[in-house]
């Protein structure tokens, strides 16, 4: 199956250009996130930038990551995998930091990660963010497709799950708990 990305150029880090530091960020772009280990942290779009200079130490890359969320605790992990990752491909010195702004949208994630979470068993983000831009009319309810069987008859438990990006549901067709990974 071919996914196409469609997320809005703008909205998303953009591989760099020049080689070497296209280099280095295909190397950060292979780092999962620890929550949810089936999407790295270019589908999750939270891979912002990435440059690289050369000096007599050899090369040093800055990479740059916006959190899903204000004290997300899954950033100090991240930050250590990138600076680990490009460490063992040889890179002398390693700087991520974190980009507050803009702050981070699931609009950011990519078609092919919002594949991989519904294969995962999680539901992907339904719809746009307000805070990527968009306007129109504001939903007032909420169809969830359940992950394991299709089903819209799909019920929240609870808007927090077991993180804070994702809600708990329920599906009535099938009767299975799933995780749906909230617009934010």
């Amino acid at each position: 199956m071919t996914v196409v990305d469609t997320t809005p150029t703008a909205l998303k880090g953009t591989r760099p250009l020049e080689p070497e530091a296209a280099a280095a960020w295909d190397i950060a772009a292979t780092v999962c996130d620890p929550e949810i280990p089936v999407l790295t942290i270019e589908d999750l779009g939270i891979l912002r930038d990435v440059a690289v200079q050369r000096d007599d130490t050899g090369l040093r890359a800055d990479v740059a990551i916006t959190p899903t969320y204000s004290g997300c605790p899954a950033m100090d992990a991240i930050k250590d995998d990138v600076a680990a990752a490009l460490a063992g491909a040889g890179y002398a010195s390693v700087n991520v930091r974190l980009v507050l702004a803009p702050a981070w949208t699931t609009d950011w994630m990519t078609e092919a990660g919002k594949a991989k979470l519904a294969e995962y068993g999680i539901a992907p983000p339904s719809g746009r963010s307000a805070a990527g831009g968009h306007s129109g009319p504001v939903r007032l309810s909420l169809s969830v497709k359940c992950p394991q069987c299709g089903s819209l008859n799909t019920k929240e438990l609870t808007r927090f799950g077991s993180t804070s990006c994702k809600a708990l549901y329920v599906c009535q067709a099938c009767k299975e708990p799933f995780d749906y990974f909230k617009v934010l």
